[in-house]
């Protein structure tokens, strides 16, 4: 379908709730999308492109055709939302990566010696199968806790081919492995650990812990101390192990914690367990590309993926903003757990606290995983999308005038190279020819005079930028425009506005286009660091020779003129030439009666006269 045709279809549909499916060429499913009416949510998509992200854009334009499903109610377009992202794993949907399904702890039965392993999903091959669990790091964390407080092997030996072959290694020595590679450790006791890892998995944590206290006391009352020793740390261990495990399977714990925190290059979702007001565990899942829809709507989706189809869910979850769907996931959540499930946005006290210890652990671990080259990457590439470029600006100039009076007009052009200043390639300039301020012409000398600099050969001045940056509006763009078009370049223009308070508010096309680049925030960082460069620079350098001026003014030879006199006249008259050209009765009138006489006679009255 053709790009309105597909917008006569949207504007054709009913205003009822539903779920939108939009498809590529290949009949593939690249967005699944839930409404409260969906005429008006699947015609945005075919309304203002400019207003769009860029994600957006693209996935407007892959679509081919699309489809809608028709439901009673926003509850039930939500229930089918969700289904239908799972089943499809839409490319421009959020999805958590790890979406494999609830892993169980599976322990092969019929192995003399058996392991303890991960699987998706449960088999009919006679192993034992315990679970589901909730992530698959935290029920990693399960099995090697079972390993630790029983001292099985987690080594890659295979017994009983391995037995006796080699000395126990570095774990038996440490106290962590009974060390079932010795001859003397039969099958019997490799059975016995097993079998209250078994009972463990099966929630009799007080029957065991009553069994090995009981060997406790008679170790203790053998004067066996040692051994006595070794099964307390045990019963400790496995009181642990019990915590942990009622938590990860989401039976005890009575709060989540929801956190998110959207990188450079990186995004995190993390979800904290706290068990009867005690941090327990942490599930997290790191999202390679920053997503652009709102914080809500993100979250939505995530708790959803992570929720759903789990047999036990915390009392209350906590998240870090509201959710416009929050009634239907609400209810969706509890159906799903067969009870009620409470929703909390917290604005102050403890449970804010709660969510900034989320979003903070969520921040931390998408700075380790990302690296400063990605970010940058990242950011460059969020720029050229949104200005419309084929491929990221490495190289970026940026010019601004800086002027007072027409004396010591001056420009400064700032270079980031990858988005980081290049100083060696920073220039100024000097303005010629300028009998008054004029910011128009000026940036029409200055970029003349870099380009044809250029088409000279300068190596000062190459190579050439794959964006200009011009502080000012859509005039001061087309100016830069109309240079280029003179001398035979075609190299993007944009203009950097500011606001009312002298900030950094958007970029211009040279048509007048704004481009909003706040909602981004590291492109809105970035060009805010090249406007205020840009400025720091012109200033710099004005100010410079104002006082390179200053310094050797003529009017430090006439007698009696001090820097105080010397600084009121420039004030006033904001040159030497002015102060040469002006009549005694304006010399008096800035610097008193006397001192003006001697500056007029000194400019007016020759020793011959």
């Amino acid at each position: 379908m053709t790009f309105d045709e597909l917008k006569e279809k949207a504007h054709a549909l009913p205003l009822k709730p539903g779920v939108y499916i939009m498809q590529d060429a290949q009949n593939t499913v690249i967005y699944v999308g839930k409404a409260k009416a969906l005429k008006n949510r699947v015609s945005q998509y075919f309304a203002n492109l400019a207003s769009h992200t860029e994600k957006t854009r693209a996935m407007v334009s892959s679509i081919d055709h699309f489809d809608v499903i028709v439901a009673d109610s926003e509850f039930e377009a939500l229930v089918l939302e969700n289904s239908l992202i799972k089943r499809h794993q839409p490319h421009y949907n959020i999805l958590l990566k790890d979406d494999k399904g609830y892993p169980y702890i599976r322990l092969d039965v019929k192995s003399d010696y058996p392991r303890f392993s991960l699987s998706n999903r449960v088999q009919e091959d006679g192993a034992r199968y315990f679970g589901p669990y909730g992530s698959r790091g935290a029920t990693y964390a399960i099995v090697d806790a079972l390993r630790e407080a029983l001292k099985l092997p987690s080594c890659g030996k295979k017994f009983p081919r391995d037995i006796g072959k080699e000395r126990p290694c570095l774990n038996y020595h440490m106290g962590l492995c009974d060390g079932y590679c010795r001859p003397e450790m039969d099958q019997t006791h490799y059975r016995e650990a097993i079998d209250q890892a078994v009972r463990l998995l099966e929630g009799q944590f007080k029957e065991v812990k009553a069994d090995l206290t009981a060997e406790m006391d008679r170790a203790a009352e053998e004067l066996r101390f040692e051994k006595a020793a070794q099964l307390r740390d045990r019963i400790n261990a496995i009181e642990l192990l019990g915590k942990r495990q009622k938590v990860v399977a989401g039976s005890l714990a009575d709060t989540d914690v929801v956190g998110w925190y959207r990188g450079e290059a990186k995004s995190c979702f993390v979800v904290l367990h706290f068990a009867l007001g005690d941090l327990a565990a942490k599930d997290w899942e790191l999202m390679e590309t920053p997503m652009e829809e709102g914080e809500g709507e993100i979250l939505s989706a995530l708790l959803r993926q992570y929720y759903v189809n789990r047999s036990h869910l915390p009392k209350q979850i906590l998240l870090p903003c509201e959710l416009e769907d929050e009634v239907a996931v609400t209810r969706l959540l509890s159906e799903s757990c067969g009870r009620r499930v409470e929703l909390l946005t917290p604005q102050r006290g403890a449970k804010m606290d709660l969510i900034k210890l989320a979003n903070k652990n969520a921040a931390e671990e998408v700075e380790r995983a990302t690296t400063k080259a990605e970010r940058v990457s990242k950011t460059l590439e969020l720029l050229g999308t949104m200005l419309g470029m084929a491929t990221p600006p490495q190289r970026i100039e940026s010019y601004d005038i800086s002027n007072q009076g027409a004396d010591d007009i001056v420009a400064s052009m700032v270079v980031y190279q990858g988005g980081r200043p290049l100083k060696r390639d920073y220039r100024r300039f000097k303005l010629k020819g300028m009998d008054a301020p004029n910011d128009y012409a000026s940036m029409d000398q200055v970029l003349t005079r870099r380009f044809q600099r250029y088409l000279d050969g300068d190596e000062k001045f190459s190579p050439l930028p794959d964006a200009l940056f011009i502080d000012g509006g859509a005039e001061h763009a087309r100016v830069a425009v109309g240079v280029e078009e003179r001398l035979g370049f075609h190299i993007p223009v944009f203009g950097m506005v500011k606001d009312d308070r002298h900030r950094t508010r958007a970029l211009v096309t040279p048509d007048g286009a704004e481009i909003g680049i706040q909602r981004i925030p590291v492109v809105f960082a970035l060009v805010g660091q090249i406007q205020e460069e840009t400025h720091r620079f012109a200033i710099e350098f004005h100010r410079q020779q104002q006082s390179q001026r200053v310094k050797g003014s003529e009017l430090d030879k006439i007698p009696g003129i001090g820097e105080k006199r010397r600084g009121e006249l420039l004030k006033q008259f904001k040159s030497v030439k002015a102060v040469k050209e002006a009549s005694l009765a304006q010399l008096q009138a800035a610097v008193g009666k006397a001192t003006g006489q001697v500056v007029y006679d000194y400019f007016n009255i020759t020793p011959d006269t």
